[in-house]
């Protein structure tokens, strides 16, 4: 779905004012100058172009186009990418997720430009790729009003390389798409709409690692002036906390019940908390708040957990399904939604309810078999 895009005119400028900071509109404006056979013409177009003398300005495939000095219809052409040349530049752009997160932070990787190259996708334009058409009467090439347009196209590029890839064919939509049906996850640029958000498919984030591994315990000699005994339970601690920092990716402040709750189940300390130990071997210190809080969710994850727990039926009629806040109950399995983004199972036991198994991001993979 190749678009035009607009872009207002640009003020004027104040002295000293620079064209093409980035590195890519650095290569568009060495291509412009290379291509020059005046350079009068070029000195005219850097001042056209900082004194405000070019129109807004419209940019479609191979494409750029304004209206200079309020009368002259300029244009630049550049060559589109064959077919074949844009399925080799997204081969590049898929072999490294970096290059997508890149391009939608609005910058151009050197190593994405080289891949493409190496691939004979000629991204960049060279001597000679810039094609200017002016309705002025100079045959200058270029004459000062396309040297103008193009100069001013070079900031252009500096704020959004994407600019560059429609000039080649093809604009960011049209990327995104192709990535998709490669079943890329592209994650949306900042300020993208919720609604746009989702509907980039991104797939749930891998299980984290197991709470509930039994601690092996340092085979420690006994040493004078050591207390060993106290060196394993140290170990056994940084054992823990360093387990719920692969878990959740933070290392949280524990108050001292969560701290106390953490130490008996690091070391089978009977402290008459075995619902909270439990629940601690199973999620750390998101499981214990599942266990002791409810809260409510946002209304799309409750709504993408209703739908994996209905596809798990396939088509046959579900069972009863009982929901407040961040409890699902059905009959006696009861789910409960984390704040990691994690559903925890739990089961009743003596009319309470227990935790029963570590956690999932799908709920439906917590129904029994």
């Amino acid at each position: 779905m190749n678009a035009v895009r607009g872009f207002p005119a640009f003020p004027p400028q104040r002295a000293g004012a620079r064209f093409a900071t980035s590195w890519w509109g650095r290569a568009w404006v060495k291509a412009l100058e290379d291509t020059s056979l005046d350079q009068g013409l070029l000195r005219k177009g850097r001042a056209y172009a900082k004194t405000g003398q070019v129109g807004p300005i419209a940019v479609s495939p191979g494409r750029i186009a304004a209206v200079t000095e309020t009368e002259y219809d300029t244009v630049v052409r550049v060559e589109q990418l064959t077919d074949a040349e844009w399925e080799r530049f997204l081969d590049q752009v898929a072999a490294k997720a970096g290059h997508i997160a890149a391009l939608l932070d609005r910058d151009m990787p050197h190593e994405l430009v080289e891949a493409a190259e190496d691939a004979a996708v000629p991204l960049l334009p060279a001597v000679g790729d810039l094609e200017p058409e002016c309705s002025c009467p100079d045959w200058g090439h270029p004459c000062k009003h396309a040297a103008a347009l193009c100069y001013q196209t070079s900031w252009l590029l500096d704020a959004d390389p994407f600019v560059l890839l429609l000039v080649r064919g093809r604009g960011e939509q049209d990327l995104v798409e192709a990535l998709q049906r490669r079943d890329l996850p592209v994650r949306a640029a900042p300020g993208v709409p919720a609604a746009e958000v989702f509907a980039l498919g991104v797939p749930p984030l891998p299980a984290p690692p197991p709470l509930d591994v039994p601690f092996s315990p340092l085979p420690l000699e006994p040493a004078p002036g050591v207390d060993v005994a106290a060196l394993k339970v140290l170990a056994a601690s940084a054992a823990s906390r360093a387990r719920e920092v692969l878990v959740s990716g933070r290392l949280p402040v524990l108050t001292e019940y969560q701290d106390r709750v953490r130490l008996a189940a690091a070391h089978d300390l009977d402290l008459g908390l075995e619902a909270a130990v439990r629940a601690w071997r199973y999620g750390g210190a998101d499981g214990l708040d599942a266990l002791e809080t409810s809260w409510t969710p946002p209304k799309q994850d409750l709504a993408r957990a209703q739908a994996l727990l209905e596809s798990a039926w396939e088509g046959e009629q579900p069972p009863r399904l009982e929901t407040w806040r961040n409890r699902w109950t059905l009959g006696t399995l009861q789910l409960r939604y984390g704040r990691d983004g994690r559903w925890y199972p739990f089961t009743l036991r003596e009319g309470e309810w227990w935790p029963a198994g570590p956690p999932d991001r799908d709920p439906s993979a917590l129904l029994p078999a």
